[in-house]
């Protein structure tokens, strides 16, 4: 991916503050085993009725997704409903395991569709010939930076990284309001971070501390996580045991995607809030594409065109908190805290992040882990 540019920083700028248009899920669902997913979830209300589409013969739709059944519910139903002609199947796995079954089956494909991707897997995938280039109607509404050149694959949503924080113990402005402020002695044993190496999530917030150090001189990011490993009093083994310590307050702040903070304090009740660092966040992407040789190319490519439309995109905001990467997205479509949060994106080089993530994350394992308060 290349290095983010003030014409994008306008752009995000503009996008949320006047009329907006963001990605867990590939980064926490990896790992799971694959299954068939529920596909009769009853879907929701909130997105303009369409006219069903029943001309043309029966046709099938295999998708490997990344994403979660609470995301099937809405989107799986609605899309039967235009296209009842169309039977989907969808497999459920991690990114990786994605771009792994894919590259396996590439002499004889069995998915058609690819939904909820990182752009590192993304990327990986595009330059093996993996995905079959197709310019969709929203082409020019998603920023360059959120997409493959070549047409390859597209950004759905965006994933921002923040500082989380529990809303009982502390108030807004007592929260650390950039990454720096984390390091600062004060917060000593107030920390708690879910285990970095087995998360996409942490690992990219890891990276990117490194990187904005300095990717040529990681010496001096491995002192600021040295710092960071001295304030913190745990790291815990999966998102369910980080919420458990912050609901008892067995440490108040961490580090975790937006979209998760959201669901996890509007749908589920928690205590969280976030600070947005004033300095910028790393923003990953959750995309889409086309398996190239699909048997089934034109259900595959209304899929796309159908998740990715103004009605669906703003409907996933407002029930799911997903930050859509389009531009378009009328703000009196979207939730009132998208309207006015501008997601200034962190200045970095995905591609120099992919090619030395592993070796600064074994780094981090090996000599920085636990060892910060010796």
């Amino acid at each position: 991916m290349k290095k983010t540019t003030s014409k994008l920083k306008t752009w995000m700028k503009g996008v949320f503050v006047s009329s907006l248009a963001l990605t867990v899920a590939a980064c926490g669902s990896g790992g799971q085993e694959a299954k068939p997913a529920d596909n009769n979830a009853g879907g929701q209300s909130g997105t303009a009725a369409q006219p069903a589409d029943s001309s043309g013969d029966p046709q099938r739709l295999v998708i490997y997704t990344g994403r979660d059944k609470n995301i099937f519910e809405i989107v799986l139903p609605k899309f039967k409903e235009k296209y009842p002609n169309i039977e989907v199947e969808t497999l459920e796995m991690g990114a990786q395991q994605i771009l792994e079954r894919v590259r396996a089956e590439k002499a004889n494909p069995q998915a058609d569709f690819w939904w909820g991707g990182t752009q590192s897997a993304l990327a990986t995938a595009a330059n093996e010939d993996l995905l079959e280039p197709y310019k969709p109607t929203f082409a020019d509404k998603v920023p360059d930076l959120y997409k493959d050149p070549q047409d390859r694959w597209y950004g759905e949503m965006l994933l921002p990284e923040v500082i989380m924080y529990n809303s009982q113990v502390l108030k807004p402005e007592e929260a650390p309001q950039d990454w720096d402020e984390l390091i600062d002695p004060k917060f000593k044993d107030k920390i708690v971070i879910r285990n970095v190496l087995p998360s996409g999530t942490m690992r990219t917030i890891y990276s990117a501390m490194i990187f904005r150090q300095g990717a040529d001189t990681p010496e001096k990011g491995y002192e600021w996580l040295t710092k960071l490993d001295a304030n913190t009093k745990e790291y815990t083994q999966d998102p369910t045991n980080l919420y458990l310590k912050l609901d008892r307050q067995e440490g108040v702040i961490s580090l975790w995607n937006l979209q998760d903070v959201l669901i996890q304090s509007k749908k589920n009740n928690h205590p969280y809030d976030f600070i947005y660092p004033k300095s910028g966040a790393p923003i990953l992407v959750d995309g889409v594409a086309l398996v190239k040789g699909a048997k089934n190319q034109d259900a595959a490519k209304k899929f796309m065109e159908f998740l990715m439309s103004p009605e669906m995109a703003a409907q996933l905001a407002k029930e799911r908190f997903q930050f859509p990467s389009r531009t378009d997205i009328s703000k009196d479509e979207l939730p009132d805290f998208m309207k006015n949060l501008e997601l200034k994106p962190m200045e970095l080089d995905w591609a120099v992040m992919a090619a030395k993530e592993k070796e600064w994350m074994q780094h981090w394992d090996e000599n920085i882990k636990g060892k910060g308060k010796k």
